[in-house]
């Protein structure tokens, strides 16, 4: 287990082209001093899933909001004794991920029931300290689906993901959505590469995709892109904004931001109230929690139309996403 405190971590440069204003907005939740806040991660921060965590996290530091301090590629095995660590030391929140230790996440929470455990869980929240939330930018994932379905040539795109867990599923399932949902006649092909971390694995698993004919990727994964750009096709990332390391090849992004629901879940904890709670909803269009960006030269303006139509009926509560955790066919 690698322990870092922040000030020796560059963070990876997120932005929105739509939605900036309430994605990144700076916290609304008011504490007077510093609060204790530990950070747990499986993979590296630079893995995009994390380095959202991670992002949130350093700005309420900066803020003078939180006093974070983080462990990375922290392994299954050693996961309870980093909570355990972490509860120790007098941390008020605990922020992490159990996909691979539900059971002993639960254990080592009901131990500590004066610290709160904000974990990344498929599983339910449990007692009153472990709360629970998921990665909810499904509806950006279904916008940047209607963006490929109108712009793919060969009529055939591609989504590279990870394990096909609720979350997952439920996202390149929409992004499969949004391209059916222009294109009805799309083949849409899926692929997981059986971990959450391994770049050069979802390169390859993106490199089968295009020789199957796709010439759009949709990159659950980190290293997808790095196929569309070698093979010289488009892609669009998930999580964070990955235009600015790929400028001729990303030209969409289905971004999510942690910050409501690092808000929501300390809001929560310092004044008492049970965090004992799935906060997951937060991560909706509607809550600021995840948009798309895209880059507009490099969408057909008729495309670009539609889906801005569709973008703005689902913030108005108008149109909804499915929720499909079926993993995809």
């Amino acid at each position: 287990m690698t322990r870092n405190l922040i000030n020796r971590r560059r963070l990876l440069n997120t932005g929105a082209t739509l939605g900036a204003a309430t994605l990144f907005a700076p916290s609304l939740f008011a504490q007077t001093a510093p609060v204790k806040v530990a950070g747990i991660h499986a993979s590296p921060v630079e893995n995009a899933w994390n380095s959202v965590l991670h992002a949130a996290m350093v700005a309420a530091d900066a803020e003078g909001v939180i006093e974070y301090t983080f462990s990375e590629g922290v392994s299954g095995t050693d996961y309870p004794r980093a909570m355990r660590e972490f509860a120790e030391a007098g941390n008020v929140l605990i922020v992490g991920e159990s996909y691979a230790v539900e059971r002993e996440a639960r254990l080592v929470a009901a131990d500590y029931p004066d610290t709160s455990f904000l974990m990344g869980s498929s599983g339910e929240a449990a007692g009153d300290n472990f709360g629970v939330y998921g990665t909810w930018n499904f509806e950006a994932a279904y916008l940047a689906g209607m963006l490929a379905g109108a712009m793919t040539k060969t009529g055939t795109v591609g989504s590279v993901g990870a394990i096909p867990i609720p979350e997952v599923n439920m996202l390149i399932n929409a992004f499969g959505e949004g391209v059916h949902a222009v294109n009805p006649e799309a083949k849409h092909l899926v692929s997981f590469i059986g971990t959450f971390f391994d770049p050069p694995k979802a390169r390859e698993a993106g490199l089968a995709q295009i020789d199957g004919g796709a010439d759009i990727l949709f990159g659950e994964r980190i290293g997808t892109a790095d196929a569309a750009q070698e093979r010289g096709i488009k892609a669009i990332g998930s999580l964070i904004d990955y235009t600015s390391r790929y400028p001729e090849t990303v030209f969409a992004n289905a971004m999510w931001s942690f910050r409501p629901l690092l808000d929501a879940a300390l809001a929560d904890a310092t004044s008492g109230k049970p965090v004992g709670k799935n906060y997951t909803p937060l991560s909706l269009m509607k809550d600021g929690g995840s948009d798309i960006s895209f880059v507009a030269d490099e969408v057909p303006a008729e495309a670009l139309a539609k889906m801005q139509e569709v973008r703005a009926a689902i913030i108005a509560g108008e149109f909804e996403v499915a929720r499909n955790f079926d993993e995809p066919a």
